[in-house]
């Protein structure tokens, strides 16, 4: 799908000489649950429902959380993310949609150009006009000040894919945040919000899902803290 150029044309940078076109921002407010840090012991001995709510904040799925709750205890953290990845390549249509009904645009650094925050609201409404659902995708290792670049750059490399490819590339970004999202609960790092900056590394994606890079923008964040992917 081609992105009209009215929105492409946004995609450029402000000049840094007119100070004029880069507004104060501030960092979006945490969206979805977060939760303390906690240990892999604790994770194993806490009762279902408390166990089922770490995972949710992780991974808003009712099924996936309900099957990594039965099958503890697990012996360590690599085992745990290990049968969490498993139990997501096997969500469904419907755990799916559940799931992204509870993801947002990752956080961005403190300062955005207009332009720039325009463009990202435009390439979001033209995915979800095309696909029907939220964009989301897992920004492991991306520095704070590429976030907004990577982010524009995936939105356009995967409005050209077809509705099943596109779903194939959303499971496992979902996969990719769950993975991360769980190893910072159980490390002492804490939930990230859902949404929330990537952080860590991840084993490389599985076969036939998509990795996106783009050209560099200019250090950024968002001048509308609702902007929503």
């Amino acid at each position: 799908m081609i992105i009209p150029d009215n929105v492409t044309a946004q995609l450029s940078p402000a000049p840094r000489r007119h100070p004029r076109n880069a507004l104060p921002g501030r960092a979006h407010p945490s969206r979805g649950p977060t939760l303390p840090a906690q240990t892999l012991e604790h994770f194993n001995t806490a009762p279902p429902d408390e166990a089922r709510r770490s995972l949710l904040a992780c991974l808003h799925s009712t099924r996936w959380a309900h099957r990594l709750t039965a099958h503890r205890p697990y012996p360590d953290l690599p085992a745990l993310l290990a049968a969490a990845d498993e139990a997501a390549y096997d969500l469904s249509p419907k755990d799916l949609t559940e799931a992204l009904a509870a993801e947002h645009l990752p956080a961005l650094p403190a300062r955005t150009y207009a332009a720039a925050s325009m463009a990202l609201s435009a390439a979001a409404a033209a995915y979800e006009a095309r696909f029907g659902h939220t964009f989301v995708i897992c920004l492991d290792g991306v520095a704070p000040a590429e976030t907004l670049d990577r982010v524009l750059a995936a939105i356009r490399s995967r409005l050209a894919n077809d509705p099943e490819d596109e779903r194939v590339a959303t499971a496992d970004e979902l996969r990719r945040l769950a993975r991360q999202r769980l190893g910072r609960l159980l490390a002492g790092r804490g939930a990230a919000p859902l949404g929330g900056p990537a952080a860590g590394r991840d084993r490389p994606q599985r076969a036939g899902a998509r990795q996106n890079t783009g050209p560099a923008l200019p250090a950024a964040a968002p001048t509308h803290p609702s902007v929503h992917l």
